[in-house]
């Protein structure tokens, strides 16, 4: 099965996607990580006002076959949090790029780094399914 990448994010190897724009970035899980899970049933995330480190958890997100913890791809501070995504959660199914972004973050400087553009990724869950 192909999964969508879309070229305008960047991604990490525990498969967050992260939209960064100017000071501000939103953040949720790719849908190689949607597929994966299966049903998602349960999203739980960390308050607005928290600062986070990259690869603290700012959450986790339970489906019906395992539960999976979510980690900050840069360093932040939550400023918006989607509860559409906790009331639904088969929005991180249906649609994880969109209506089922996860957190909104202001960037602290200098954090970005380690994160993967889309041919990257790819690779990287090519490895996974081989």
């Amino acid at each position: 099965m192909a999964f969508s990448t879309p070229t305008d994010l960047q991604y990490t190897k525990s498969h967050e996607w992260i939209r960064i724009e100017g000071d501000e970035a939103t953040i949720g899980i790719t849908d190689y990580a949607q597929d994966a899970l299966g049903d998602v049933v349960y999203v739980e995330l960390k308050d607005v006002g928290e600062t986070l480190s990259m690869g603290q958890t700012f959450g986790a997100v339970e489906s019906v076959k395992a539960a999976s913890d979510l980690y900050m791809p840069v360093d932040g501070e939550i400023i918006a949090v989607n509860g559409d995504a906790i009331d639904a959660p088969e929005h991180l199914n249906s649609d994880p790029y969109t209506s089922g972004w996860l957190i909104r973050i202001r960037l602290a400087e200098g954090t970005i780094g380690t994160l993967m553009g889309v041919e990257a990724y790819e690779k990287h869950v090519d490895e996974i399914k081989h």
